[in-house]
């Protein structure tokens, strides 16, 4: 718009003229809606994803001796069972790579929570000398007994949950993996590992499965 002003007695006039202010751009007030709603939904995710993780615990921890879990086999065999688990646990404690091979069959298989799958005692021996030179040095296992099953005179099914920890008296309170081992009888009558599974529990994903899918939820953890 503009004004025209005139002095008294002046034949002249002056124009002025004025801009209106000019607007913010609506890309600008678009980005700062879409960044407050973002960082609300963020919030609201991380809320959300802690309440699960909070809420998603284990009631079946099972027991940290194995010889206390219920037997289904001879008792002789149950021992010599747990007795190969707690040298597994020991040599890993002092990083000895042969002396944890060794309680392996030659043909065993070994699989990580991170899915790398070894095949034989070689492999597996190998493969934790470099683990204990490296990622896992100082650590310690941590194991809790869920069930030992016999399906015969010479095969056995052990289920626990599992986790390193690096070495402190205290073993963690949660354990994060689930694990699953079989082991046989061979020729010179030893109880060798011939298979080991481990897998990573993954808490959310669980507590969401169970929330969508009661009826997926195992028994125990009803």
């Amino acid at each position: 718009m503009s004004t025209t002003t005139r002095s008294i007695g002046d034949t002249s006039a002056t124009t002025v003229a004025y801009r209106p202010e000019t607007p913010k751009p609506r890309g600008r007030r678009l980005k700062r809606t879409l960044a407050v709603t973002g960082l609300t939904l963020g919030l609201a995710a991380a809320g959300g994803y802690a309440w699960l993780n909070g809420t998603s615990e284990v009631h079946n921890t099972g027991t940290s001796q194995c010889t206390a879990v219920t037997p289904s086999g001879p008792a002789d065999a149950h021992r010599q069972v747990c007795g190969v688990l707690e040298q597994l646990t020991g040599a890993w404690s002092r990083s000895d790579a042969d002396a944890y091979g060794a309680l392996f069959t030659g043909d065993a298989t070994y699989t990580t929570y991170v899915g790398t799958h070894y095949q034989g005692r070689r492999d597996i021996t190998e493969a934790h000398r470099a683990l204990f030179g490296g990622f896992v040095k100082g650590t310690k296992l941590a194991d809790s007994y869920l069930g030992i099953r016999f399906y015969g005179p010479g095969t056995a099914i052990v289920t626990s949950r599992g986790d390193t920890y690096d070495g402190e008296p205290k073993q963690p309170g949660e354990l994060s993996k689930t694990q699953t081992y079989t082991l046989i009888r061979q020729d010179d009558g030893a109880w060798r590992i011939a298979a080991f599974h481990n897998t990573q529990r993954q808490p959310v994903m669980e507590r969401i499965s169970f929330l969508f899918a009661p009826q997926s939820q195992p028994q125990a953890e009803k």
